[in-house]
């Protein structure tokens, strides 16, 4: 049984731990307000993007568009897939970064050339100590989000995919189903899902409204999507970061919890040895004190 001095010791070192799990917690408590007010700030803009891609589409399902390619045609062992992967600069999140780099590691299981677009340098350091190479890591991306982040990312990744290096473009984030709920979601990015948008279009309602593009259609796609794509991944970045201060906070809040839990046995524990330590010294001021007694009888 250790001595009462090792379980001070303890005591303050779980104390000295818990300040420091408690300031984590307020810290992301506070950019986490500050991140979803950003979000709120942009979302109406880039959902009106989002409508009016579908409403696009509805007007004209036949149209020919590089964004729009229909992959089906291509082997499935022979298309070139890029995926951007958003994870935290940091640990201490709990099973944040773990479910991003599960989903990651079955994205590469399946066939296919794949190149990796990294955010975050967990996601960095775990490819890289599996071997795995990196097409891009954006550096500085994870911990401050920003529209102008957002639109170099995918304008870099939209370039390849123009330039034919890629067939296909999907994003792999943490999503906030509410204020307490965040889940690992993969959605695709290019090509557009035409026959996913279509579908849930009712028949009677395709090409039904007049719209005038101009100069052109394809002019119009060239302007919208990538506004689109921009919205989509800044608000991906938003959504991830929003997520892992809601795991951190929740990890934190744990961490607290648990030192308590350790504070309060450790301290049940301190008075029974400090209470074992003053008995026996009673006991032996006793024994000492009779000892003399029988010593002058």
């Amino acid at each position: 049984m250790p001595n009462a001095r090792e379980i001070k010791e303890r005591i303050g070192s779980i104390e000295a731990t818990r300040k420091i799990t408690n300031a984590m917690y307020l810290i992301s408590s506070t950019k986490l307000r500050k991140a979803k007010k950003e979000l709120a700030d942009t979302e109406p803009y880039f959902y009106t993007l989002q409508t009016t891609i579908e409403r696009l589409i509805r007007h004209s399902p036949e149209v020919e568009h590089i964004f729009l390619k229909d992959i089906d045609e291509i082997p499935e062992d022979k298309r070139k897939k890029g995926l951007i992967i958003v994870t935290a600069d940091k640990g201490l999140a709990g099973a944040y970064n773990h479910n991003i780099l599960k989903m990651a590691d079955e994205w590469l299981a399946t066939p296919g050339e794949h190149t990796l677009f990294v955010i975050g340098e967990v996601g960095r350091v775990y490819f890289e100590g599996k071997g795995i190479p990196i097409d891009t890591h954006f550096r500085y991306t994870a911990q401050d989000p920003s529209l102008n982040r957002g639109r170099r990312i995918i304008s870099n990744i939209t370039e390849k995919y123009l330039a034919g290096e890629l067939d296909t473009i999907d994003i792999v984030y943490t999503r906030m189903v509410n204020s307490m709920v965040t889940e690992a979601e993969s959605r695709r990015l290019l090509p557009v899902d035409r026959k996913k948008i279509l579908a849930n279009i009712p028949k009677e309602f395709l090409g039904g409204e007049e719209i005038t593009m101009e100069p052109s259609i394809k002019a119009v796609f060239d302007r919208v999507i990538p506004n689109y794509l921009v919205g989509f991944v800044f608000g991906a970045l938003v959504e991830s970061f929003c997520s892992e201060q809601n795991a951190r906070m929740s990890a934190m809040q744990n961490a607290n919890d648990n030192a308590a839990d350790m504070l309060r046995e450790l301290s049940i524990e301190y008075n029974r040895v400090r209470q074992g330590a003053i008995t026996q010294e009673i006991t032996e001021v006793v024994a000492g004190a009779r000892s003399q007694q029988n010593k002058q009888e």
